[in-house]
């Protein structure tokens, strides 16, 4: 099933919805294409492209900011599947400032890392075990969320997510 990115009048992403759903808004006149898959979909009175990315015709109050949920996948998505140790393949996570030791449970605390650096590491901080972060653990951009709900983005996006960011 294909997935459209929503925008709103302002080009803020708003949400990630099925191709099905934005074709509807853009029916319904209350979404414009932006960029579309290629795709036609055939009717009998019309063909119509399925769309990619969709504009809203009005402004939607977001009501808040929202932080992204922290969860593997969004720790593995930030920091790109790479261990923060050594630079290698990231196949586990680690608190930089231990749990066992008062350390929270956070985004800022929390670095994907290969085995081996992970079981280096143990219990101790990085200054104790000898290690360096390759970046600090930061709280993602505010669009991440689009990169953790689909399993692949389509290029089409990503002039829309840099625009946000």
């Amino acid at each position: 099933m294909h997935s459209a990115l929503v925008l709103n009048a302002s080009y803020e992403p708003l949400s990630v919805v099925s191709s099905r759903r934005a074709t509807c808004l853009v029916l319904a006149q209350k979404a414009e294409v932006l960029e579309d898959d290629g795709i036609v979909l055939r009717s009998e009175s019309f063909n119509i492209v399925q769309p990619s990315v969709i504009r809203l015709r009005y402004m939607v109050k977001v009501p808040y900011v929202g932080r992204s949920s922290m969860s593997r996948r969004g720790i593995f998505a930030r920091d790109e599947h790479r261990c923060q140790y050594c630079g290698g393949h990231a196949d586990s996570i680690d608190h930089v400032f231990p749990r066992s030791r008062g350390g929270p449970h956070t985004w800022e605390n929390v670095a994907a890392a290969c085995t081996p650096c992970n079981r280096t590491k143990r219990d101790r901080t990085p200054e104790e075990a000898g290690m360096e972060l390759v970046r600090p653990c930061r709280v993602p951009r505010s669009t991440s969320w689009i990169v953790v709900s689909v399993s692949s983005m389509p290029d089409t996006w990503r002039p829309y997510l840099s625009m946000a960011s």
